[in-house]
């Protein structure tokens, strides 16, 4: 089997499925791209990984990561392995000492686990070619748009924090996370992202 690295590309509200996500993963060294429809629990756990958010108490990927490791359990890569009906099945491949574990797993917590354990994704080519996608760009600067526009669209409302102050935004941002509403924390970020480019 020939193994195609991905990476993250982002996340953006799927337009099939109303109140699920497509998470697109790219071919490191290549154009194709594969959008994977995910539920909002997994989209948000992949967007509080990305975004860099520290959740008060462990999300169920994060006690998977923790438990894994009281075992020295080790998660060295993700491979989507299959794709039939539409559903991309996954697998992660593990190991404790010299012992390798293969364990089924969805495709989103695959890659949920996949940030956490900081591992490479892999595909085949075969699925690449089947489910890859092209997308054609007149200009850099116009895919620089689309790369920002997936990986906000999910957690954030367009500029409805731009009203407060940044210390207001602060306390906000420290007050959702404590409340764990992580879809208003990575909003509240994004907008204070937005202020330092600025």
């Amino acid at each position: 089997m020939q193994k195609v690295k991905l990476n993250i590309l982002g996340l953006s509200v799927s337009q099939s499925q109303s109140g699920a996500y497509a998470l697109v993963l790219a071919e490191e060294d290549g154009d194709r791209r594969i959008p994977i429809i995910i539920g909002p629990i997994e989209a948000q756990s992949i967007a509080i990984q990305i975004e860099g958010l520290k959740p008060p108490r462990p999300l169920t990927h994060d006690l998977f990561k923790q438990m894994a490791l009281a075992f020295d359990i080790e998660i060295s890569e993700i491979v989507i392995y299959k794709l039939e009906e539409g559903i991309f099945y996954s697998e992660l491949i593990c190991n404790r000492g010299d012992k390798q574990i293969v364990i089924d797993s969805r495709t989103s917590d695959a890659v949920a686990l996949s940030l956490r354990f900081n591992c490479p994704i892999y595909t085949t080519e075969e699925i690449l070619e089947r489910a890859g996608i092209v997308i054609e760009f007149e200009n850099e600067h116009s895919q620089e748009e689309w790369h920002q526009s997936t990986a906000d669209e999910p957690v954030r409302g367009k500029h409805e924090y731009d009203k407060y102050t940044s210390a207001e935004l602060t306390q906000m941002l420290d007050n959702a996370i404590h409340a764990e509403d992580y879809e208003k924390a990575s909003a509240i970020r994004d907008e204070i992202n937005r202020r330092i480019k600025e």
